[in-house]
């Protein structure tokens, strides 16, 4: 049976062979310095038994998993700040045009409308037509304007004077909501690349940190399966010397009953 070197733990001081736990100088830097800190006259030199190695090495899981979730809520709020600020507030442009509307801005769009619409050309070309044709055949004995038409070009002056101008105030809408819809497509670029930044942030968070922590928290939980599976296999070793021994003393108890 091979003997191991007997050392103390530099926690309890009790002795344990060398291979049931680990050198200070063996460990991991960050659970190095959680020892160091715990125990100010630790040296590299020293021992640590397994049992007191577990909870360093849980500790340094809780840490890591701490560490990633503060990095987590801290992109949280990042984006949370960006999506309350003003600058990213998408607003309906036809609903904020439409409760601002004046009477005289509904009466210039229905017009400006009516008046660019087939249905206006042909009633226009209708009134036109009927107007020449009755004043120039006298039908029903109507001769009102005579030709050249004066009375009807004063009538159509007139229309284009009234027109002109409704037809400009449509037009002004028509800019407003443009320019009000290209400030809301801005806003809405701005917002998609600032939340685009973000995402990116995150994911660089998830390969530079938090992969890299999961490795090590896998790597820490493999030691500490390793520490359970060994302490299992010394707690059973001890559990079938308990039970040899018991059966060797009922053994000597026996053959002295028998020797009676």
């Amino acid at each position: 049976m091979v003997r191991h070197k007997i050392v103390h733990c530099l926690v309890d001081g009790k002795e344990y062979p060398c291979d049931e736990g680990e050198f200070v100088k063996d460990l991991d830097s960050t659970i190095k310095n959680n020892i160091k800190r715990d125990h100010k006259n630790a040296k590299a030199s020293d021992f640590i038994c397994e049992q007191h190695l577990l909870g360093y090495h849980i500790e340094r899981v809780d840490e890591l998993i701490q560490s990633d979730f503060k990095g987590n809520m801290k992109i949280e709020r990042r984006l949370t700040r960006a999506l309350k600020n003003n600058d990213y507030i998408i607003t309906d442009v036809n609903k904020q045009m439409n409760q601002n509307e004046t009477f005289g801005e509904k009466v210039s769009d229905g017009v400006a409308k009516f008046g660019g619409s087939w249905s206006f050309i042909g009633i226009f070309v209708f009134v036109l037509l009927a107007w020449m044709i009755i004043n120039s055949l006298s039908l029903f004995g109507l001769h009102f304007d005579k030709y050249p038409f004066i009375l009807l070009n004063l009538f159509l002056s007139c229309v284009s004077a009234v027109q002109a101008p409704i037809i400009m105030m449509s037009q002004n809408r028509s800019a407003d909501h443009d320019r009000m819809s290209a400030e809301n497509d801005y806003h809405v670029n701005q917002k998609t690349e600032h939340e685009l930044r973000i995402l990116h942030s995150k994911i660089d968070h998830l390969t530079q940190a938090q992969m890299p922590h999961d490795l090590e928290i896998e790597k820490l939980e493999l030691e500490i399966m390793g520490e359970l599976r060994r302490e299992m296999v010394e707690l059973n070793r001890q559990n079938r010397e308990l039970i040899e021994r018991k059966i060797n003393i009922d053994q000597v108890e026996g053959d002295k009953n028998n020797g009676r």
